[in-house]
């Protein structure tokens, strides 16, 4: 067979495996997504660990890949180019919706909790101290399908009597949590939403000053960001890769411990979980197709 051959073969098997044809027998690979919460080469960086703990412990190469916003990492699962994705709660939501996936993990911190929290941050100098001080400036979202970064946000600013697309006198997604905060810090604009799990750990590293990028306001406990696979994945390839997930805060906790967020371990996750989500974003009358 010619070289031009081969190559053309080697393609088409290419092709196969991005489609979708992946069998826990056949593949050679399982490709793993990861929303950009954060900066791309910090994400790569702090999942190098548990790719590799991933690796040995299935016994498959882990392709990591990090979209540039939430729908690109949607929409490669609902085109069958990655096979388990780790979400935040509303992309997964988004994700279950045209994607037919499912939740299988969510992360537990050391004080057992698998939940987190939404708040609304700005700069100290604007002398912004509460939420009905946000009107007429400006403001940062992380991105359309972020939970803490804009749905439960939005929330939070229309029970105050906010409507960000009215009473703000400019509104952005910066794309990323560590963005927003970046942003804030920097005067891009005068506040915005973030997690609480991106701003401690940026306070921790000294990105960040809680006296310069201060919390005004916190939202109620909001369900942890869950790993999730297509349901057509082999059911042994399914079992191997959550036993290793759900194991990996007692066989390898020095790797949790480069991880952002205060992540101790994972716990179970089910897609009934994520029903909070779903009501929250009936309550803003958000179309989930539209965000995706």
């Amino acid at each position: 067979m010619s070289k031009a051959k081969v190559w053309v073969v080697l393609g088409i098997a290419v092709l196969a495996l991005a489609a979708g044809c992946i069998s826990s027998e056949a593949a050679e690979a399982l490709r793993i997504g990861l929303i950009p919460a954060e900066d791309q080469r910090e994400m790569l960086k702090q999942y190098e660990g548990i790719i590799e703990y991933l690796e040995e412990s299935v016994g498959m190469e882990i392709k990591p890949f990090v979209a540039t916003d939430y729908s690109g990492v949607i929409e490669a699962m609902r085109s069958g180019k990655l096979d388990i994705a780790y979400f935040g709660p509303f992309s997964y939501v988004l994700a279950a919706d045209v994607a037919n996936v499912e939740a299988f993990a969510v992360p537990m911190r050391s004080d057992g909790r698998t939940t987190y929290n939404s708040i609304i941050i700005a700069h100290a100098e604007t002398g912004i101290k509460s939420i009905s001080d946000l009107k007429g400036k400006t403001f940062a979202f992380v991105d359309p399908a972020s939970t803490s970064g804009h749905l439960f946000p939005r929330a939070m600013l229309q029970k105050a009597g906010i409507d960000p697309e009215k009473d703000f006198s400019s509104m952005v997604f910066a794309g990323g949590h560590d963005a927003v905060e970046l942003a804030v810090k920097n005067r891009k604009v005068d506040a915005g939403a973030d997690s609480d799990k991106t701003y401690d750990r940026m306070v921790k590293d000294g990105l960040i000053d809680p006296k310069v990028n201060i919390i005004i306001a916190k939202s109620d406990p909001i369900p942890g960001s869950p790993w999730a696979w297509r349901r057509d994945l082999p059911d042994d390839l399914k079992g191997k890769f959550k036993a290793a997930i759900l194991e990996v805060g007692t066989k390898r906790p020095d790797i949790l411990a480069k991880m952002s967020g205060g992540i101790a371990g994972y716990a179970e996750a089910k897609d009934a979980d994520y029903n909070v989500i779903r009501e929250t974003a009936k309550i803003l009358n958000l179309d989930l197709k539209s965000l995706n």
